[in-house]
């Protein structure tokens, strides 16, 4: 089953897809995000297009944890992607995968304007990458377990 990492923007929406076992995390560009409803079009069309089995949208919390006005807006997207595209949708902190994904692209030489537009798809990529190594981590097999969320319990966010 492929799971689609989700690294949502004000400008820009980060993509991410898993192989088919959903062991590895591959950038898949960005969408331009217009509306809501535009955006939650465009992730469906994608998610039928790709054979997509579960999202992963990044929760963008405060240092201290708390969530601010981005993750609650984060967290009412990931549930309507739920309800349009018929696919469990879950969310994970994502505090430093912006910096991550910034530090990543300089190591390998890439700096200036142009980059801005790939740290969205490598901040959807890391975001993938740890939403799959906790869900290996506690041994699920990606189809009825839930990872633990961004408060350590268990269950779905949507």
């Amino acid at each position: 089953m492929r799971v689609l990492g989700i690294d949502l923007g004000q400008k820009r929406i980060g993509l991410a897809l898993s192989d088919t076992e959903a062991v590895f995390a591959f950038p898949a560009g960005i969408l331009e995000s217009r509306t809501a409803k535009a955006d939650l079009k465009n992730l469906c069309d994608l998610i039928v297009e790709r054979d997509v089995g579960r999202a992963v949208v990044g929760l963008p919390r405060h240092m201290n944890g708390r969530k601010g006005p981005e993750a609650e807006a984060a967290e009412r997207f990931a549930q309507a992607l739920a309800k349009q595209s018929g696919i469990p949708v879950d969310t994970l902190d994502e505090r430093w995968t912006s910096v991550e994904a910034e530090r990543s692209l300089r190591d390998l030489g890439h700096g200036g304007k142009r980059t801005r537009k790939h740290v969205d798809e490598v901040a959807a990529s890391i975001i993938l990458r740890t939403y799959l190594e906790l869900r290996a981590r506690q041994g699920t097999d990606h189809s009825d377990a839930e990872p633990s969320n961004e408060n350590g319990e268990r269950g779905r966010s949507s």
